[in-house]
């Protein structure tokens, strides 16, 4: 990435797992097959069981890549300190590989990130970085950081390619990963999908994810199930032809299966 910081292509993203021996279960599975990255949030209310699962797992702290995000609630210079002291506690950790703001809390983003600068500056994270971030929240952004954000996360899909926003982001040198990188399981059944993973052998979860990468996105999906956990990571034995990659790309409906970070509203 653009401070030097490799990290992984694929993750595993732990958003709902909240039950916690099935939590622990899955990460720990992903670990042992190879997976090296996972990515937790304040607001998914499983950092211990995170923490927990790589202690357990036998793999060196360096080798790892841990994310996590400073939900809304707690957003603003001073809160944003104190809620990365307490996620970094609930995960027994030293440091974060990457750390987020969560949404662009109206008045608050830019001091959020601020916070996060100070945070990468006393070197307790790897990476300083935003989601949900469109350009121009990205732009208010640059006017009062010293280092920009080294990583956007965004809901991103065949259904909702962003190349506009993907497009500035590259620009900018911000990597970009991929939340929801599966659309949520709603576009598994497309015909276009189907038929290209019938073409190279594959499923359609590993044609996705394999779009995904050879756009140079960092993709995060989410499973409980071993066999898919598995599945998931088995995407870089077989490549996606200039033709498929085009179809793929032709999906676009500019459709979103989570909230518009123009617009977002929640209840918790």
């Amino acid at each position: 990435m653009a401070n030097g910081v490799k990290m992984p292509y694929l993750g595993l993203g732990v958003y709902k797992m909240t039950n916690r021996d099935q939590a622990i279960l899955a990460m720990s599975e992903a670990l042992k097959i190879g997976y090296r990255a996972i990515d937790t949030a304040a607001l998914y209310y499983n950092e211990e069981e995170v923490g927990e699962a790589i202690r357990n797992s036998g793999v060196s702290r360096e080798d790892l890549f841990i994310t996590t995000k400073v939900w809304n609630a707690d957003q603003g210079y001073d809160n944003t300190l104190r809620a990365f002291d307490t996620s970094l506690k609930k995960l027994g950790l030293e440091y974060v590989d990457l750390y987020l703001t969560h949404w662009p809390v109206e008045e608050k983003f830019v001091d959020t990130y601020r916070a996060i600068e100070r945070l990468y500056e006393e070197k307790l994270i790897r990476v300083p970085g935003v989601s949900n971030h469109h350009a121009h929240h990205l732009e208010k952004v640059f006017l009062k950081a010293n280092v920009k954000p080294v990583v956007n996360q965004i809901e991103l899909h065949p259904y909702l390619t962003q190349e506009p926003l993907r497009t500035f982001c590259k620009q900018n040198d911000i990597a970009v990963t991929a939340w929801s990188p599966l659309g949520r399981g709603g576009i598994l059944q497309d015909e276009t999908i189907a038929r290209i993973a019938g073409e190279v052998g594959k499923s359609p979860a590993q044609v996705i994810l394999r779009w995904h990468y050879q756009h140079d996105i960092i993709s995060i999906p989410k499973s409980v199930t071993p066999s898919r956990i598995e599945e998931n990571v088995q995407i870089f034995d077989f490549e996606l032809s200039s033709e498929q990659m085009t179809s793929l790309n032709q999906l676009n409906k500019n459709q979103r299966f989570g909230q518009n970070p123009d617009s977002f509203k929640f209840d918790f």
